[in-house]
């Protein structure tokens, strides 16, 4: 009965709403997205488009690349040629391929240059290396986390440092990883990852690309002066997060109460819009390239006549596990209603 109790309840989540002007210099939206760092899905909702702008088209189809890099060497990533060629000229991204944060050994690289393992309790140990329990460990540590930083002016081959964490990952325990990765940089490119890593059988892969449009779409009503909803008036930021995850995953919008698979409808008070451009772009998606479409689905967005009208976009981490569950990144761009 307790098991059969658990699962009709509904898993513990939080749900933070910030409203701002993308006007405004100190907006966060810019930083909600740079911040948001390894996405696996980006989908936006053009309210009352049939068909992508081009500039915004352009943006969707340069997206990519990332690469895909089978057993690698941990060391790699700490090669003194690496952090030159990659972490320092530019915003380069590394994750596990295929792990479970909870449950596996994992590896991120962040733009900021930080290498982050979250590693075992055996693994942990065997490294010898310093680091602190996980704070999602619960009441019995299992996982810890070790955190390298490559950008330190200390970290180099002539320091003890240094030189105890590349015995660590060459000699003492060796640590090889499939790895998702991705580099942003600007000016000329002297080095690519294909090269770099080609005696890795490193693979090269662009995103996928799924564009729409739909058709008499009920789209709930949002006030951005009532963003916990308002009987009558506007639905809550809750219900359009789940109502966007409802459209961007084509599920029907139209169900009845004696329905036996589900009974979502859309929130009340809802509008009716006579069509929509629905995109789609799953792969290992960079940050800065979500800025671009942002700031390109403003410039959309002040250009349509409608008042009522926003746009939506959404994006979704890499690694949601069964018990570390982070909800979507979600940006509504919507007119203030007085």
């Amino acid at each position: 009965m307790a098991t059969l109790r658990r699962l009709r309840e509904v898993p513990r989540h939080l749900l933070v709403c910030e409203k701002s002007n993308f006007g405004h210099d100190k907006s966060r939206h810019r930083h909600l997205v740079e911040t948001h760092y390894h996405n696996y899905r980006v989908s936006f909702l053009i309210p009352e488009c049939g068909i992508l702008p081009k500039e915004l088209k352009n943006l969707v189809t340069e997206t990519g690349p990332y690469y895909f890099v089978k057993n690698l060497p941990l060391h790699e990533l700490i090669t003194q040629e690496f952090i030159n060629t990659f972490v320092k000229k530019g915003s380069c991204y590394a994750l596990t391929y295929n792990t479970n944060i909870d449950e596996d050994n994992t590896v991120a690289l962040l733009p900021n240059g930080k290498l982050i393992l979250s590693l075992d309790k055996d693994t942990y140990e065997e490294t010898g290396l310093q680091g602190h329990p996980s704070r999602y460990s619960g009441r019995k540590i299992m996982k810890f986390i070790i955190s390298i930083d490559l950008m330190d002016v200390s970290f180099n081959p002539d320091s003890k440092k240094y030189k105890r964490i590349s015995w660590s990952f060459k000699e003492k325990k060796p640590l090889k990883f499939n790895f998702l990765l991705a580099w942003h940089h600007t000016g000329v490119e002297e080095s690519t990852m294909m090269s770099y890593f080609s005696n890795y059988g490193i693979q090269e892969h662009q995103p996928k690309i799924a564009v729409s449009m739909v058709t008499d779409l009920q789209c709930p009503v949002l006030q951005s002066s009532e963003l916990r909803g308002k009987l009558e008036a506007a639905c809550s930021a809750g219900e359009l997060l789940d109502w966007l995850g409802a459209v961007f995953s084509n599920a029907d919008l139209n169900n009845e109460s004696s329905n036996f698979i589900s009974t979502y409808c859309c929130p009340q008070p809802s509008t009716l819009m006579a069509k929509a451009s629905l995109c789609t772009i799953t792969g290992f998606i960079l940050p800065e390239k979500i800025c671009l479409l942002l700031e390109q689905l403003c410039i959309i967005y002040n250009t349509q006549e409608k008042e009522s009208t926003s746009v939506s976009i959404e994006t979704e981490l890499i690694g949601d596990t069964r018990s570390v569950r982070k909800r979507p990144a979600i940006v509504n761009i919507t007119r203030t209603v007085a």
